[in-house]
Protein backbone atom coordinates (compact mmCIF):
# COMPACT_ATOMS: atom_id res chain seq x y z
CA UNK A 1 0.00 0.00 0.00
CA UNK A 2 1.89 3.41 -0.90
CA UNK A 3 0.82 6.60 0.54
CA UNK A 4 1.51 9.95 -1.15
CA UNK A 5 0.56 13.19 -1.57
CA UNK A 6 -0.54 15.83 -4.56
CA UNK A 7 -1.22 19.34 -5.62
CA UNK A 8 -1.97 21.89 -7.88
CA UNK A 9 0.62 24.74 -6.89
CA UNK A 10 -2.23 26.74 -6.38
CA UNK A 11 -2.03 30.73 -6.19
CA UNK A 12 -5.36 31.54 -4.64
CA UNK A 13 -5.89 34.75 -2.49
CA UNK A 14 -5.61 33.87 0.96
CA UNK A 15 -8.95 33.46 2.71
CA UNK A 16 -7.60 35.45 5.63
CA UNK A 17 -5.40 38.33 4.12
CA UNK A 18 -6.58 38.72 0.66
CA UNK A 19 -2.82 37.64 0.03
CA UNK A 20 -1.76 36.40 -3.39
CA UNK A 21 1.44 34.53 -3.28
CA UNK A 22 3.48 34.61 -6.52
CA UNK A 23 3.95 31.83 -8.85
CA UNK A 24 7.62 31.55 -8.11
CA UNK A 25 6.90 31.34 -3.91
CA UNK A 26 4.59 28.58 -4.39
CA UNK A 27 6.59 26.97 -6.55
CA UNK A 28 9.42 27.07 -4.62
CA UNK A 29 6.98 25.86 -1.24
CA UNK A 30 6.29 22.79 -3.37
CA UNK A 31 9.90 21.76 -3.78
CA UNK A 32 10.31 22.04 0.08
CA UNK A 33 6.75 19.87 0.15
CA UNK A 34 8.26 17.11 -1.74
CA UNK A 35 11.48 17.31 -0.23
CA UNK A 36 9.79 16.60 3.43
CA UNK A 37 7.47 13.49 2.12
CA UNK A 38 11.01 12.24 0.56
CA UNK A 39 12.26 12.55 4.29
CA UNK A 40 9.24 11.15 6.26
CA UNK A 41 8.98 8.52 4.57
CA UNK A 42 6.10 8.99 1.67
CA UNK A 43 6.42 7.12 -1.55
CA UNK A 44 4.78 9.30 -4.07
CA UNK A 45 4.41 13.03 -5.04
CA UNK A 46 2.08 14.04 -7.92
CA UNK A 47 1.45 17.60 -9.55
CA UNK A 48 -1.10 18.51 -11.63
CA UNK A 49 -0.67 20.36 -14.48
CA UNK A 50 -2.85 23.80 -15.38
CA UNK A 51 -2.80 26.88 -17.91
CA UNK A 52 -4.23 29.70 -16.07
CA UNK A 53 -3.68 32.54 -13.21
CA UNK A 54 -4.71 30.37 -10.27
CA UNK A 55 -2.43 27.63 -10.38
CA UNK A 56 1.28 27.97 -10.96
CA UNK A 57 2.16 24.48 -12.60
CA UNK A 58 2.08 24.75 -16.51
CA UNK A 59 5.27 22.63 -16.36
CA UNK A 60 5.43 19.71 -13.72
CA UNK A 61 8.14 17.59 -14.95
CA UNK A 62 10.41 21.07 -14.27
CA UNK A 63 8.87 21.28 -10.70
CA UNK A 64 9.13 17.33 -10.17
CA UNK A 65 13.42 17.83 -11.41
CA UNK A 66 13.86 20.48 -9.26
CA UNK A 67 13.26 18.02 -6.38
CA UNK A 68 14.43 14.71 -7.89
CA UNK A 69 17.92 16.07 -7.33
CA UNK A 70 17.16 17.29 -3.76
CA UNK A 71 14.58 13.57 -3.09
CA UNK A 72 16.05 9.99 -2.61
CA UNK A 73 13.01 7.50 -2.82
CA UNK A 74 10.07 9.12 -3.33
CA UNK A 75 8.56 8.42 -6.82
CA UNK A 76 7.85 12.04 -8.82
CA UNK A 77 4.69 11.32 -11.04
CA UNK A 78 2.38 14.25 -12.91
CA UNK A 79 -1.27 14.64 -11.75
CA UNK A 80 -2.02 14.58 -14.40
CA UNK A 81 0.05 15.45 -17.75
CA UNK A 82 -3.86 16.92 -20.46
CA UNK A 83 -2.32 14.91 -22.85
CA UNK A 84 -4.74 15.85 -24.94
CA UNK A 85 -3.64 19.24 -25.88
CA UNK A 86 0.57 17.87 -25.17
CA UNK A 87 3.05 16.78 -27.59
CA UNK A 88 3.76 13.03 -26.62
CA UNK A 89 7.44 13.43 -28.09
CA UNK A 90 8.06 16.17 -25.67
CA UNK A 91 5.91 14.77 -22.52
CA UNK A 92 8.24 11.48 -22.72
CA UNK A 93 11.59 13.37 -23.46
CA UNK A 94 10.86 15.93 -20.21
CA UNK A 95 9.62 12.66 -18.04
CA UNK A 96 12.98 10.73 -19.07
CA UNK A 97 14.77 13.38 -18.87
CA UNK A 98 13.13 13.69 -14.84
CA UNK A 99 13.80 9.88 -14.52
CA UNK A 100 17.25 10.28 -15.28
CA UNK A 101 18.11 13.01 -12.94
CA UNK A 102 15.85 10.88 -10.24
CA UNK A 103 17.90 7.86 -10.80
CA UNK A 104 14.27 6.22 -11.78
CA UNK A 105 11.75 7.43 -9.91
CA UNK A 106 9.30 9.42 -12.76
CA UNK A 107 6.04 8.54 -13.90
CA UNK A 108 3.35 9.82 -16.36
CA UNK A 109 0.47 10.42 -15.34
CA UNK A 110 -2.24 10.53 -18.32
CA UNK A 111 -5.36 12.43 -18.82
CA UNK A 112 -7.89 14.56 -20.32
CA UNK A 113 -7.94 17.16 -18.00
CA UNK A 114 -11.32 18.69 -16.38
CA UNK A 115 -9.80 22.25 -17.33
CA UNK A 116 -9.51 23.63 -21.09
CA UNK A 117 -7.72 26.66 -21.04
CA UNK A 118 -4.68 24.47 -22.63
CA UNK A 119 -6.87 23.88 -25.70
CA UNK A 120 -6.71 27.40 -27.37
CA UNK A 121 -3.53 28.15 -25.81
CA UNK A 122 -1.56 24.84 -27.81
CA UNK A 123 -4.73 26.11 -30.81
CA UNK A 124 -6.90 22.46 -30.54
CA UNK A 125 -10.13 22.31 -30.97
CA UNK A 126 -12.26 21.26 -28.35
CA UNK A 127 -14.54 19.46 -30.62
CA UNK A 128 -11.51 16.88 -31.04
CA UNK A 129 -11.71 16.28 -26.93
CA UNK A 130 -11.31 12.51 -27.12
CA UNK A 131 -10.08 12.24 -30.20
CA UNK A 132 -6.66 13.86 -29.23
CA UNK A 133 -6.68 11.64 -25.92
CA UNK A 134 -6.60 8.07 -27.44
CA UNK A 135 -4.09 8.92 -30.17
CA UNK A 136 -1.70 11.16 -28.62
CA UNK A 137 -1.98 7.93 -25.86
CA UNK A 138 -1.36 5.55 -28.73
CA UNK A 139 2.04 7.74 -29.32
CA UNK A 140 3.28 7.89 -26.26
CA UNK A 141 2.83 3.84 -25.68
CA UNK A 142 4.66 3.27 -28.89
CA UNK A 143 7.48 5.84 -27.67
CA UNK A 144 8.00 4.55 -24.44
CA UNK A 145 8.05 0.60 -26.11
CA UNK A 146 10.70 1.44 -28.06
CA UNK A 147 13.54 3.80 -29.19
CA UNK A 148 12.53 3.71 -32.99
CA UNK A 149 9.11 4.96 -33.80
CA UNK A 150 6.90 4.64 -36.69
CA UNK A 151 3.51 5.81 -36.06
CA UNK A 152 0.67 7.89 -38.33
CA UNK A 153 -2.37 9.50 -36.35
CA UNK A 154 -5.31 12.35 -37.65
CA UNK A 155 -4.40 15.27 -35.63
CA UNK A 156 -0.38 15.00 -35.29
CA UNK A 157 2.23 15.13 -38.23
CA UNK A 158 3.31 11.24 -38.16
CA UNK A 159 6.68 9.71 -37.25
CA UNK A 160 8.53 7.24 -39.79
CA UNK A 161 11.33 5.26 -38.02
CA UNK A 162 12.64 8.34 -35.73
CA UNK A 163 14.68 7.78 -32.49
CA UNK A 164 13.12 9.59 -29.39
CA UNK A 165 15.99 10.24 -26.79
CA UNK A 166 16.70 10.20 -24.14
CA UNK A 167 15.57 6.91 -22.90
CA UNK A 168 14.40 6.60 -19.59
CA UNK A 169 16.48 4.87 -16.80
CA UNK A 170 13.10 2.76 -16.14
CA UNK A 171 12.46 0.21 -18.89
CA UNK A 172 9.24 1.04 -19.78
CA UNK A 173 8.81 4.74 -18.10
CA UNK A 174 5.58 3.85 -16.19
CA UNK A 175 2.41 5.86 -17.88
CA UNK A 176 -1.03 5.67 -15.55
CA UNK A 177 -4.37 6.81 -16.69
CA UNK A 178 -6.09 9.34 -14.68
CA UNK A 179 -9.87 9.05 -14.60
CA UNK A 180 -13.12 11.04 -12.69
CA UNK A 181 -14.82 8.03 -12.97
CA UNK A 182 -15.66 7.55 -16.75
CA UNK A 183 -16.26 3.98 -17.56
CA UNK A 184 -14.69 4.22 -20.87
CA UNK A 185 -11.77 5.50 -19.37
CA UNK A 186 -11.65 2.91 -17.07
CA UNK A 187 -12.06 0.52 -19.36
CA UNK A 188 -9.36 1.77 -22.09
CA UNK A 189 -6.79 1.13 -18.85
CA UNK A 190 -7.88 -2.18 -18.18
CA UNK A 191 -7.80 -3.10 -21.64
CA UNK A 192 -4.42 -1.44 -22.34
CA UNK A 193 -2.74 -2.97 -19.05
CA UNK A 194 -1.83 0.50 -17.57
CA UNK A 195 -2.20 1.19 -13.64
CA UNK A 196 -5.48 3.43 -13.01
CA UNK A 197 -5.70 6.56 -10.86
CA UNK A 198 -9.40 7.25 -9.86
CA UNK A 199 -10.36 10.85 -8.90
CA UNK A 200 -11.65 10.20 -5.70
CA UNK A 201 -13.64 14.04 -4.62
CA UNK A 202 -17.04 13.89 -4.12
CA UNK A 203 -19.81 11.69 -3.38
CA UNK A 204 -19.28 8.06 -0.91
CA UNK A 205 -15.61 6.43 -2.40
CA UNK A 206 -17.30 3.19 -1.91
CA UNK A 207 -18.68 3.56 -4.79
CA UNK A 208 -16.22 3.62 -7.18
CA UNK A 209 -15.74 -0.45 -6.21
CA UNK A 210 -17.76 -1.51 -9.43
CA UNK A 211 -15.66 0.66 -11.68
CA UNK A 212 -12.57 -1.32 -10.22
CA UNK A 213 -14.25 -4.13 -10.66
CA UNK A 214 -15.12 -3.31 -14.09
CA UNK A 215 -11.09 -2.50 -15.12
CA UNK A 216 -9.55 -5.94 -13.96
CA UNK A 217 -12.59 -7.27 -16.17
CA UNK A 218 -11.49 -5.64 -18.60
CA UNK A 219 -7.70 -6.52 -18.26
CA UNK A 220 -8.31 -9.79 -17.40
CA UNK A 221 -10.36 -9.91 -20.97
CA UNK A 222 -7.07 -8.42 -22.45
CA UNK A 223 -5.40 -10.79 -21.28
CA UNK A 224 -3.47 -9.02 -18.80
CA UNK A 225 -2.39 -10.44 -14.82
CA UNK A 226 -5.00 -9.09 -12.92
CA UNK A 227 -2.98 -9.37 -9.57
CA UNK A 228 -0.23 -6.80 -10.73
CA UNK A 229 -2.23 -4.29 -11.59
CA UNK A 230 -2.20 -1.26 -9.44
CA UNK A 231 -4.87 1.28 -8.69
CA UNK A 232 -4.61 4.83 -6.92
CA UNK A 233 -7.11 7.31 -5.39
CA UNK A 234 -6.20 11.02 -5.82
CA UNK A 235 -8.59 12.32 -2.67
CA UNK A 236 -8.25 16.06 -0.95
CA UNK A 237 -7.71 16.04 2.59
CA UNK A 238 -6.01 17.15 5.75
CA UNK A 239 -4.16 15.98 8.63
CA UNK A 240 -3.57 17.82 11.87
CA UNK A 241 -2.95 16.70 15.36
CA UNK A 242 -6.85 16.90 15.97
CA UNK A 243 -9.96 16.31 13.98
CA UNK A 244 -11.78 19.55 14.48
CA UNK A 245 -8.21 21.14 14.17
CA UNK A 246 -7.69 19.44 10.94
CA UNK A 247 -11.33 20.74 9.92
CA UNK A 248 -11.19 24.18 11.06
CA UNK A 249 -8.02 24.76 9.22
CA UNK A 250 -8.89 23.09 5.90
CA UNK A 251 -13.04 24.30 5.38
CA UNK A 252 -11.84 27.85 4.42
CA UNK A 253 -9.61 27.47 1.59
CA UNK A 254 -11.66 24.88 0.34
CA UNK A 255 -14.76 26.42 0.57
CA UNK A 256 -13.39 29.26 -1.38
CA UNK A 257 -11.72 27.00 -4.25
CA UNK A 258 -14.77 24.89 -4.51
CA UNK A 259 -17.18 28.06 -4.62
CA UNK A 260 -14.73 29.71 -7.04
CA UNK A 261 -14.83 26.48 -9.27
CA UNK A 262 -18.59 26.64 -8.86
CA UNK A 263 -19.03 29.86 -10.31
CA UNK A 264 -17.28 28.86 -13.30
CA UNK A 265 -18.96 25.35 -13.92
CA UNK A 266 -22.67 26.13 -12.46
CA UNK A 267 -22.58 24.48 -9.34
CA UNK A 268 -24.48 24.91 -5.81
CA UNK A 269 -22.74 26.81 -2.78
CA UNK A 270 -20.17 24.48 -0.81
CA UNK A 271 -21.42 24.95 2.79
CA UNK A 272 -20.08 23.64 6.02
CA UNK A 273 -22.67 21.11 5.91
CA UNK A 274 -21.78 19.82 2.94
CA UNK A 275 -17.87 19.77 4.22
CA UNK A 276 -18.48 18.02 7.25
CA UNK A 277 -20.76 15.41 5.41
CA UNK A 278 -17.81 14.56 2.86
CA UNK A 279 -15.00 14.40 6.45
CA UNK A 280 -17.82 11.62 7.52
CA UNK A 281 -16.44 8.04 7.93
CA UNK A 282 -18.14 7.67 4.29
CA UNK A 283 -17.47 10.44 2.62
CA UNK A 284 -14.80 11.21 0.22
CA UNK A 285 -12.93 14.44 1.89
CA UNK A 286 -9.90 12.25 4.40
CA UNK A 287 -9.43 15.28 7.32
CA UNK A 288 -8.81 14.16 10.27
CA UNK A 289 -6.32 13.91 13.00
CA UNK A 290 -3.74 10.86 12.12
CA UNK A 291 -6.08 7.66 13.52
CA UNK A 292 -9.09 9.04 11.39
CA UNK A 293 -7.58 9.45 7.98
CA UNK A 294 -5.61 6.79 8.61
CA UNK A 295 -8.95 4.15 9.24
CA UNK A 296 -10.90 6.07 6.20
CA UNK A 297 -7.84 5.12 4.00
CA UNK A 298 -7.56 1.40 5.22
CA UNK A 299 -11.66 1.25 4.29
CA UNK A 300 -10.91 2.61 1.00
CA UNK A 301 -7.59 -0.41 0.49
CA UNK A 302 -10.40 -2.69 2.17
CA UNK A 303 -13.47 -2.29 0.42
CA UNK A 304 -12.74 -0.60 -2.74
CA UNK A 305 -9.46 -2.20 -4.27
CA UNK A 306 -6.72 0.75 -3.59
CA UNK A 307 -3.33 0.11 -3.75
CA UNK A 308 -1.95 3.60 -3.85
CA UNK A 309 -3.02 6.72 -2.02
CA UNK A 310 -2.42 10.09 -2.65
CA UNK A 311 -3.65 12.91 -0.45
CA UNK A 312 -4.30 16.40 -1.97
CA UNK A 313 -3.18 19.10 -0.02
CA UNK A 314 -3.90 21.85 0.15
CA UNK A 315 -7.33 22.76 -1.76
CA UNK A 316 -6.89 26.56 -2.40
CA UNK A 317 -4.64 28.69 -0.32
CA UNK A 318 -3.35 27.17 3.17
CA UNK A 319 -0.17 28.63 5.33
CA UNK A 320 2.90 26.49 4.23
CA UNK A 321 3.49 25.74 7.79
CA UNK A 322 0.22 24.22 8.00
CA UNK A 323 0.96 22.03 4.66
CA UNK A 324 4.65 20.65 5.70
CA UNK A 325 2.84 19.99 9.25
CA UNK A 326 0.05 18.34 7.32
CA UNK A 327 3.06 16.41 5.29
CA UNK A 328 4.94 15.20 8.51
CA UNK A 329 1.72 13.66 10.29
CA UNK A 330 0.72 11.79 6.81
CA UNK A 331 4.38 10.42 6.41
CA UNK A 332 5.07 9.48 10.35
CA UNK A 333 1.88 8.59 11.84
CA UNK A 334 -0.91 7.89 9.23
CA UNK A 335 1.32 5.73 6.68
CA UNK A 336 2.55 3.46 9.41
CA UNK A 337 -0.75 3.18 10.72
CA UNK A 338 -1.76 2.02 7.00
CA UNK A 339 0.88 -0.30 6.37
CA UNK A 340 0.54 -2.18 9.53
CA UNK A 341 -2.97 -2.70 9.21
CA UNK A 342 -2.65 -3.72 5.45
CA UNK A 343 -0.27 -5.78 5.88
CA UNK A 344 -1.54 -8.11 8.32
CA UNK A 345 -5.25 -7.89 6.41
CA UNK A 346 -3.16 -9.37 3.85
CA UNK A 347 -1.29 -12.07 5.79
CA UNK A 348 -4.50 -13.22 7.10
CA UNK A 349 -5.42 -13.98 3.66
CA UNK A 350 -8.59 -11.77 3.76
CA UNK A 351 -6.93 -9.42 1.29
CA UNK A 352 -6.15 -11.96 -1.30
CA UNK A 353 -8.35 -12.21 -4.10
Amino acid sequence: MEIGLSTFVETTPDVKTGEVISHAQRIREVVEEIVLADQVGLDVFGVGEHHREDYAASAPAVILAAAASQTKKIRLTSAVTVLSSADPVRVFQDFSTLDAISNGRAEIMAGRGSFIESFPLFGFDLNDYDDLFEEKLDLLLKITESEKVTWKGGHRPGIQNLGVYPRPVQNPLPVWIGSGGNSQSVVRAGLLGLPLVLAIIGGRPIHFEPLVRLYKRAAAKAGHDVSKLTVASHSHGFVAETTEDAADKFFPSTQQAMNKLGRERGWGPYDRSSFDFARSFEGALYVGDPKTVADKIIYLRKNVGITRFMLHVPVGTMPHDEVMRAIELLGKDVAPMVREEIAKWEASGEGKE
